[in-house]
């Protein structure tokens, strides 16, 4: 009632046979056990285990046959082959045991070729195939005795499968049992993420067995099998190139079927000595394929998916303790799509003000409603660096980041339409004012020095006063300089949280207002003011800012300065 067990089995069985009917040996169930723990003993096999799930290999147009021996009639059976990465064909014979051996009885035995032929050249009785990619199964409870053969093909590509068979379905059910509605429901749908949900197997809810379920995320297609999932992921691993038939293995080849390469024999051969021995393959592309094992929770929300893209789905219940899984069936969900940017129109010569969240977009749409020969976009950025990007009429201008005030002249084109996308910083929201014209000369923000930072002369500090300087241009403009007094912990990250270049003078507090004057330089080089603040307290910290100002009323400060003045003089 026993499937053979170990290949010492398969040659008893081929050995003559005395005139009078013997049984064969029952399952030494230690040694079965010791054997099974040992992965190597079936490793390439044609022998099917009682019990155990074996995993091979098959070369495309190269069939394969595996036995086992049902002592027994009347004996439950039950055998389940798995696909890996390419459909199968299958064939479960069955026929009779020889019962005879030589007339004579003189007990030599015939030779074992002879008998090899004997056995598996005769045509056995078919009970069942298949041919396909799905995990299939043959199940009786009532099999007769006799030498079972299995036969698979390949007819695609090299190849993987996995094989199980056993005698007592009933108690070792290894593979986890699916719940009576298997379906994954997707019950949630975002842009970004996808919640999923199903029921729990009975092999964990009812019979109380280690069951963990692994997710399988990927863009192309439903998988049939963990087996599957597992021969894509491992697609540019060393078992995919596995040698041909006909061509020699060396020592190499056997080290990646899992062999220990012998050591001695690719010294005395000169295997091994470069690698320029071991077969070389290109490298495969990355295979876009996620897989994530979330315990025995039974919903679970896939994150930082694509917007607007087709996922597929599949869950696999793994019994721990066998390391078997059974697939449920798979599903698929689009993501939605992103939001549809509303786009601001802005208007010729005014500025407009753009608020953008972290890592956000935001799109602005100039259509001048005269011919123009040139246009120009003011861009004054007033937190972090921004990305801009304008297209006419769908061809690409200008690609650039924006730090501060920046301002660019583009070819104009009559009847034209331009696009602006701005990109916000990756570290916080940005804010910034954006001016589009066709009319050169209209600039409502100031020019600006490379340099906008405030310089404070130490030498020159007392304990009531302060003397700085800055940058000015060549264009005459207002500068307004205003102070605030500030704790002495005040610190430069407070003074950076700050640091909105947008907002003007008109936010500040009369009382902190030094002084405003006009400056410009037509020689650059001279184009730098100083001033002294007065009327400050002793060992006291201010934080100092210098507006300019533009024709149009629109300011940009300067980066503020922390200052201190003496304590005792």
């Amino acid at each position: 009632m026993l499937l053979l067990r170990c290949p010492l089995l398969l040659l008893l069985l081929l050995l003559p046979l005395h005139s009078r009917p013997q049984k064969l040996p029952t399952r030494d169930e230690e040694l079965f056990q010791m054997q099974i723990r040992d992965k190597a003993f079936f490793h390439d096999s044609s022998v099917i285990p009682d019990g155990a799930e074996i995993s091979s290999y098959l070369f495309r147009d190269t069939p394969k046959r595996y036995f086992f021996v049902v002592e027994e009639d009347n004996t439950p059976l039950a055998v389940t082959v798995t696909p890996c990465d390419a459909p199968l064909e299958w064939k479960l014979s069955v026929q009779e045991l020889p019962e005879e051996a030589s007339g004579e009885g003189s007990g030599d035995p015939e030779p074992l070729e002879q008998q090899k032929q004997q056995i598996t050249n005769e045509e056995g009785t078919e009970l069942f195939s298949y041919k396909g990619n799905d995990v299939e199964y043959f199940v009786s409870s009532s099999s007769p005795s006799g030498l079972y053969q299995l036969d698979l093909l390949s007819t695609e590509k090299d190849t993987h499968f996995k094989v199980y068979a056993t005698t007592t379905p009933e108690s070792d059910q290894p593979y986890p049992e699916l719940p009576y509605d298997p379906r994954i429901d997707v019950t949630s749908l975002g842009r970004t993420t996808v919640t999923l949900a199903w029921k729990p197997s009975p092999t964990a809810s009812l019979l109380r067995q280690p069951i963990q379920y692994c997710i399988v995320i990927n863009k192309e297609h439903n998988f049939k099998s963990l087996c599957a999932v597992e021969a894509k992921l491992s697609s540019d691993d060393a078992f995919m190139t596995a040698p041909k038939p006909g061509l020699d293995f060396s020592p190499f080849d056997f080290a990646h079927f899992g062999f220990p390469a012998d050591n001695n024999s690719g010294k005395e051969r000169g295997f091994l000595k470069s690698s320029k021995f071991g077969r070389q393959t290109p490298p495969k592309p990355r295979v876009d394929l996620h897989r994530v094992c979330i315990g025995n929770k039974n919903i679970f929300t896939v994150s930082d998916l694509k917007p607007d893209t087709q996922y597929y789905f599949d869950m696999f219940a793994v019994n721990t303790n066998t390391n078997m899984s059974t697939a449920y069936v798979g599903t698929f969900a689009r993501t939605k799509e992103e939001a549809k940017q509303k786009t601001v129109d802005l208007k010729d010569g005014k500025v407009t003000d753009v608020f953008i969240k972290r890592k956000g977009t935001k799109f602005l749409r100039f259509a001048p409603v005269s011919s123009h020969q040139k246009v120009t976009f003011s861009i004054h950025s007033c937190l972090d660096a921004v990305q801009i990007q304008v297209r006419r009429d769908g061809k690409l201008l200008l690609s650039q980041s924006v730090e501060g005030v920046r301002q660019f002249q583009l070819r104009g084109k009559a009847k034209a339409k331009y696009l602006v996308r701005l990109k916000g910083s990756k570290k916080s929201a940005s804010m910034l004012k954006i001016l589009a014209t066709t009319r050169p000369n209209k600039q409502s923000f100031p020019s600006l020095p490379e340099d906008t930072r405030i310089k404070a002369f130490d030498k020159l500090r007392t304990c009531s006063s302060v003397t700085v300087a800055w940058l000015g241009t060549q264009e005459r403009n207002k500068f307004c300089i205003y102070k605030r007094e500030v704790d002495d912990n005040y610190n430069e990250e407070q003074k950076k949280r700050e640091q909105n270049q947008c907002l003007g003078p008109d936010t500040r507090k009369k009382s902190e207002k030094v002084l405003c004057k006009y400056f410009h330089s037509q020689n650059i080089q001279k184009a730098v003011t100083t001033e002294t603040i007065r009327g400050l307290q002793p060992g006291k910290s201010y934080l100092l800012d210098v507006y300019v100002i533009g024709h149009g009323g629109h300011s940009v400060k300067y980066q503020s300065k922390l200052v201190k003045t003496r304590k005792f003089c």
